[in-house]
């Protein structure tokens, strides 16, 4: 298939799982104490799904501001600081060989268990069905050429309508899951 918006979403790769369990254990390493809790979200963290081979993790800390005397640990594993609009995060991505392998969301630990990523991350682990819809969505978008700028925005739809039944089920109310300002 060919993808001329330079979004490449590939089949689910069983290596995702263990690339992101070496990255975990190399930040928790870098920056010991740093992060009270860190996990694989994003589609590379839902077996089976297909997604854009970027291992994304995400991080909680006391505050934010925690993580500032860590920047030269995080750099020297290749997380550099990088802003995309969202205000309620620190943003550090990674890229190797100059193709971006790695996005780390550094979030406060109060926000964590509401947290859409992750609650949009289990919900698509218990709801194949629902896998698979995000997957025809994710393939359509990218065949219709559709630029990196615009790919998640052209995701958001769904990914609204399902976080909104994941957040219902655990008794949460809905919240926009379009993050940027």
């Amino acid at each position: 298939m060919s993808e001329p918006s330079g979004i490449h979403v590939v089949d689910y790769d069983p290596s995702w799982p263990r690339q992101a369990a070496i990255a975990i254990d190399a930040l928790r390493a870098a920056a010991p104490g740093l992060f009270v809790e860190i996990e694989h979200i994003g589609s590379t963290a839902v077996p089976g799904l297909a997604a854009k081979p970027v291992i994304d993790l995400m991080a909680a800390v006391y505050d934010l501001t925690h993580a500032t005397p860590h920047q030269a640990a995080l750099a020297d594993l290749g997380f550099h600081p990088h802003d995309n609009g969202m205000t309620d995060r620190l943003l550090y991505v990674r890229a190797d060989d100059g193709v971006r392998s790695h996005i780390l969301h550094v979030v406060t630990l109060a926000s964590w268990p509401t947290r859409n990523q992750r609650i949009f991350r289990d919900y698509l682990r218990a709801h194949p069905e629902d896998a698979t819809r995000y997957t025809s969505l994710k393939r359509a978008i990218v065949a219709a050429g559709t630029g990196p700028g615009e790919y998640a925005r052209a995701k958001t739809a769904l990914v609204q309508e399902l976080t909104n039944r994941a957040r219902t089920q655990l008794g949460l109310p809905s919240v926009p899951v379009w993050e940027k300002h």
